[in-house]
């Protein structure tokens, strides 16, 4: 291990939010912070500005991610296909082959940690107990979740295998400043008053960024971490139909309060991706069937093992967490919201 003044940090998917965080968090201990980040990605100037290390290339490019890797001590594994609507072979290459390359590029660098993120989602959507840790892993037959599932698996079998020191996270709903996908979504939705529910008491489990990266950093160093996964939420739940409202607040326009039955909106979710591919639309359908289970669930995840073995709590409040992002919203142009 070199000295932690030096020491090297690898992240992937940096240019995201994820990722984005987590390079700050790390230039703020003074290591030196490194990036895989495509061809002509137009995020590289802002890393590069900051002292980020960049190496050009594909995830999918397993000489590329070996060359980024070679002489560090931790990887970030935040790269993978973070949405609901993309070609399956986009996922089967990036987030499942994409790890694949990773995990093989982290044993051959001999790395001190691999911190791998994960999804909630991959625990299923068995609602009647509250989910922790120790749950299988159950697909959806989404390609998100799926794809997520796979990956992990790919990971825990160069641990058992091969030794790679892996730890893995399980946000729940990441959100915060630089979201591109969770809050923005449900803000355009909102003011452009296309959104609907579909189910009463959608529970929703609020992940603000900061708490995140927090524990992050925590598990890429703890011992106690090693070959252990963590769930990490706010410490409380909210329901979407509240989270929505509190969003529209902040906005200054009228809540949303249409609702139709989840039978109906998934019928339309199915019917909608199939003219999306028979006609091969390049925009993503209004409804999607991994939307319709994923914002009608009332699933529960606990995070008493991050607590109990860590000691960790998340330090921002839901509460403080949304008005942060809400804050940061409030200065985006309403007609880019929507950035996917």
């Amino acid at each position: 291990m070199s000295d932690s003044s030096k020491k090297v940090i690898f992240i992937t998917g940096a240019t995201g939010f994820i990722g984005g965080h987590l390079v700050k968090a790390n230039l703020d201990k003074r290591y030196s912070v490194r990036a895989l980040v495509l061809p002509d990605d137009p995020g590289e100037s802002a890393l590069t500005s900051k002292g980020v290390e960049t190496v050009t290339g594909d995830i999918r490019d397993y000489e590329a991610v070996k060359r980024a890797a070679s002489g560090v001590d931790t990887i970030f594994h935040c790269a993978a296909v973070v949405t609901d609507w993309a070609p399956k072979k986009l996922f089967q290459e990036v987030t499942v082959g994409g790890t694949e390359n990773i995990c093989k590029a982290a044993v051959a660098a001999g790395v001190s940690r691999l911190v791998d993120i994960s999804t909630n989602d991959v625990f299923g959507t068995d609602e009647s107990r509250v989910m922790d840790e120790t749950f299988p892993l159950q697909p959806w037959r989404e390609p998100y979740p799926d794809s997520k599932i796979e990956a992990e698996k790919i990971s825990w079998r160069y641990h058992r295998e091969q030794g790679l020191p892996v730890t893995m996270v399980y946000p729940c709903w990441a959100y915060g400043e630089g979201d591109q996908t969770f809050v923005p979504l449900l803000a355009d939705a909102i003011v452009k008053r296309e959104l609907i529910f579909w189910r009463k008491d959608v529970i929703v489990w609020p992940t603000y960024i900061e708490n995140l990266v927090d524990l992050l950093m925590l598990i890429a160093e703890d011992d106690r971490a090693l070959g252990n996964g963590y769930l990490v939420h706010d410490g409380e739940s909210t329901t979407l139909q509240e989270f929505c409202v509190e969003i529209a607040r902040s906005l200054g326009v009228p809540p949303i309060t249409t609702h139709i039955p989840y039978p109906a909106a998934y019928a339309a979710a199915v019917l909608m991706e199939l003219v999306w591919k028979t006609f091969r639309k390049k925009t993503r359908p209004l409804l999607t069937t991994y939307t319709v289970k994923n914002l009608g669930s009332r699933l529960k995840f606990s995070i008493a093992k991050a607590e109990h073995e860590l000691g960790w709590q998340p330090k921002i409040s839901y509460k403080e967490g949304l008005r942060r992002t809400m804050e940061w919203v409030k200065t985006l142009d309403i007609e880019t919201l929507k950035q996917k």
